[in-house]
């Protein structure tokens, strides 16, 4: 497992089912992330999870890899571009993944997409639909998450660019000069890179190499379609 330094948001609320799991994958897969936790007044467990993975700053030493340095934010007037926004502010590392609570890391080469990220304004991944534990068949918006990788992907069912924040990753730097749209109420990373391919300069890449299963959730846009 290769040491590169790695800033994660996690956007929350009520997750208790499945935000342990995603930590967990994360830590599977990356050592010793920072994780900034960005919550919407949860209301069940889903701090007291996130709780399990921190690290005991006493211990400085401890190359456990099942715990971390975890920032817990709280957010009112909620909207995912000012979560996400508020979680770069907190990031101390330039290299950033932006994950969905639900979801989990399954396949990360940390050398090739850090490597990547030096040329692409940001890099999505290949998310898997999962229905109570079981895969289902790729259809509607889960048919932008193909097998090829693909440089500047235009999606033929939205009609326009495509990037998904469930798995997402991002250099600090340009997301700080081109924040989220907080106003919006759903699909932020949309309107982002659709406005920044008005830019020459910009390029994105579909990696299907960087993967996470995606569990359903009643409340999650992504499943409803909405926006």
């Amino acid at each position: 497992m290769i040491k590169n330094k790695v800033s994660v948001i996690i956007r929350s609320k009520n997750e208790e089912k499945f935000i342990g799991n995603c930590i967990q994958s994360i830590l599977d897969n990356i050592f010793k992330p920072e994780i900034i936790v960005i919550d919407n007044n949860s209301q069940d467990k889903t701090l007291e999870i996130v709780r399990y993975f921190i690290q005991d700053p006493f211990l400085k030493n401890n190359k456990e890899k099942n715990y971390t340095k975890i920032k817990i934010l709280k957010i009112d007037d909620y909207t995912p571009g000012k979560s996400l926004n508020l979680g770069v502010k907190e990031c101390s590392n330039q290299n950033i993944m932006i994950i969905s609570a639900h979801c989990e890391l399954t396949n990360f080469d940390i050398k090739k997409h850090l490597t990547d990220l030096k040329k692409y304004s940001c890099i999505f991944g290949n998310q898997i639909p999962v229905f109570y534990g079981k895969k289902i068949t790729k259809r509607y918006i889960w048919s932008n998450f193909g097998d090829k990788s693909i440089e500047n992907y235009f999606s033929k069912y939205e009609d326009r660019y495509f990037i998904h924040n469930a798995l997402c990753l991002y250099k600090k730097q340009i997301l700080t000069k081109n924040p989220f749209d907080e106003n919006l109420q759903g699909k932020e990373d949309r309107y982002w890179i659709n406005k920044m391919m008005k830019k020459k300069t910009t390029r994105f890449l579909y990696d299907p190499i960087l993967e996470a299963k995606h569990n359903y959730t009643s409340d999650g846009n992504t499943w409803k379609g909405i926006g």
